[in-house]
């Protein structure tokens, strides 16, 4: 496996350090084990935060791209990007410099 170079090394650093609070980690657990897309309202309920502390987290959830976010009317409907599925693992097996990730 090939050494990282900087601007892999800095947008995976971005990536963890979005990953690096407990909120947004619940935040993305819940979107991600939704059946389909859920709006703003519905993840308030499920957290148990204020409206605006979630909306704060889902904002930098979308800007690294872990969710994407669609106006639906009055609400915003948010979904997980499937991409991170294969690529956060992917972005810590690169990491800890292994070719692959470990199944089961």
């Amino acid at each position: 496996m090939k050494n990282l170079d900087e601007a892999t090394a800095n947008e995976y650093a971005s990536w963890f350090r979005c990953l690096a609070d407990g909120t947004r980690v619940r935040i993305l657990n819940i979107v991600a084990g939704a059946s389909g897309p859920m709006t703003v309202g519905e993840i308030v309920d499920r957290i148990g935060k204020s409206q605006s502390t979630v909306s704060k987290h889902l904002q930098i959830l979308a800007d690294e791209r872990f969710v994407l976010t669609e106006p639906d009317g009055v609400r915003t409907l948010v979904k997980v990007n499937d991409a991170c599925m294969t690529a956060l693992p992917e972005a810590a097996a690169a990491i800890m410099a292994r070719s692959g990730v470990p199944s089961g």
